[in-house]
């Protein structure tokens, strides 16, 4: 006897699968960090956990999926020569405000060198923004990219510990403070 609920579409709902599993997975790191239980992630996206693993298996690579439309778009903007560091650092402390769990991309520890690879480009990119006096604005001369790295990972980890609700504030404030750190006196 079957079930008159879901039909098995077999391959063809593997595109739809992974857009569903993305997108659940964006959810659930935004409100239960990077170590929510992959099981929350298929059951938000309506699928099995056999589908999430088969399309994901491991937790960086649905990491990377999720983050690497963030990556993308600070790069997109980045590659603007007319874009100033602080431009850039804006869009990732709102992506950082958005899903604290975004630090995993920054600073992964796992062993995905997929993973690795973006926060290489992150962190690159910073770099190529440090180099021109134009770009760079007014952040401290010494500073270079692994330091600018570290202030947005610990903004990451303080957000990560902070109630969702209060996220906003929490990183306004604590961006604040640590960009005056990174300002020549």
């Amino acid at each position: 006897m079957t079930s008159p609920g879901r039909v098995n579409r077999g391959p063809r709902a593997a595109a739809d699968n992974r857009a569903a599993l993305i997108a659940a997975a964006r959810k659930v790191f935004a409100s239960s960090g990077f170590d929510a239980p992959l099981s929350s992630i298929a059951r938000t996206a309506g699928v099995g956990q056999g589908v999430l693993y088969r399309h994901f298996p491991s937790r960086d690579a649905i990491a990377l999926a999720v983050f690497d439309e963030n990556i993308a778009e600070v790069e997109a903007l980045a590659a603007d020569p007319g874009t100033r560091v602080d431009t850039v650092l804006k869009v990732i402390v709102e992506q950082i405000t958005a899903s604290a769990a975004f630090v995993a991309m920054l600073r992964p520890t796992g062993s995905e060198p997929r993973l690795l690879a973006v926060a290489e480009r992150f962190t690159a990119l910073i770099a190529k923004k440090l180099t021109d006096p134009a770009q760079r604005g007014d952040l401290d001369p010494a500073l270079d990219a692994a330091d600018v790295v570290l202030a947005v990972a610990m903004l990451a980890n303080v957000l990560s510990e902070s109630d969702p609700s209060a996220r906003g504030e929490t990183a306004q404030r604590a961006w604040r403070l640590l960009r005056t750190g990174l300002t020549p006196r």
